[in-house]
């Protein structure tokens, strides 16, 4: 190899290396903030319970909903929801392979830490879905979180499949007598009045993993100040607010229930305990690791 030759390759390497260097340089940190604020993390790498927890770290399954008390630990032997190993956004992750199949589901107290006044808090995950494709007609809730049922003190994400459609919603249903005191029909309710935020484009498609995330605060005040946020890949979708957001919750109660209905995968869930800047949103949606990172 000529003298010329080696010197050129010399200079490619370092000039290399200064790349490599400028780029670390340049990455920001996370916001020392994310880490005090993170109550839950469940990766599913190399195991289905959570790592990070201020509550009950166990993954369970139940017969039904209505069946939850008789949980068990661990995912239902009939296989209709998996440990997807190697698959994740990070490592491993939970795939839901059939509708109707037993919910699974986190313990609630402590790692979504409630209050009866002033209730702020974050929750985020990751989505790999092709709705086309893979759901099924009707509504999947892939996260729903709720002491009682979905329309009752819940929170939920959920995507409607139509023939004309398919969109993607955030649910905030306040307690069922504060938000539908009359007890109309749903259907009798004007959409304008429902407790969702629509998203009509969202990015969801075949082989992509997307970031969600939903941010409340000013819960539990009594007054008509609380807000929710839902972001997408980092970015703010909408927000539902002047609403009276009273939830009503016995915590031991409450269930982060995972894939209602979805047909898809799951990664990356973690709660925080006040709600997330959209600067914060950000740079968790940007994190090259995931929020593991921020256990380590």
């Amino acid at each position: 190899m000529s003298r010329v030759r080696v010197e050129r390759l010399v200079i490619m390497a370092a000039a290399a290396l200064v790349m490599h260097a400028g780029i670390g340089a340049n990455q920001s940190p996370p916001p020392a903030g994310l880490r005090a604020a993170l109550t839950f993390h469940a990766s599913f790498d190399g195991a289905l319970d959570a790592i990070h927890a201020a509550g009950d770290r166990s993954l369970y399954w139940a017969p039904s909903m209505k069946e939850r008390r008789d949980a068990r630990a661990g995912l239902p032997p009939t296989g209709e929801t998996r440990h997807a190993i190697g698959t994740g956004r990070f490592g491993d992750a939970l795939r839901f392979t059939r509708r109707r199949a037993p919910p699974v589901f986190f313990k609630a107290a402590r790692n979504l830490p409630y209050s009866p006044s002033e209730w702020s808090g974050t929750v985020s995950f990751w989505l790999q879905v092709d709705p086309q494709a893979e759901l099924e007609p009707g509504f999947c809730d892939p996260v729903q979180i709720t002491p009682r049922a979905w329309n009752d003190a819940a929170f939920f994400v959920e995507f409607e499949k139509r023939p004309e459609s398919i969109p993607f919603r955030l649910g905030v249903y306040a307690d069922l007598d504060v938000w539908n005191p009359a007890k109309r029909k749903f259907e009798d309710i004007p959409s304008s009045e429902r407790p969702l935020l629509t998203v009509a484009d969202p990015p969801f498609s075949a082989g992509k993993w997307t970031h969600v995330a939903f941010t409340f605060e000013r819960f539990n005040t009594g007054r008509t100040d609380g807000v929710a946020r839902l972001y997408l890949d980092g970015q703010p979708r909408g927000m539902l607010a002047g609403r009276q957001q009273t939830f009503t919750w016995d915590p031991e109660e409450a269930i982060i229930g995972l894939g209602l209905n979805y047909i898809g995968a799951l990664d990356e869930l973690s709660v925080f305990n006040r709600a997330l800047t959209p600067d914060e949103v950000w740079a968790l949606y940007r994190l090259d690791s995931g929020v593991s990172a921020l256990v380590r």
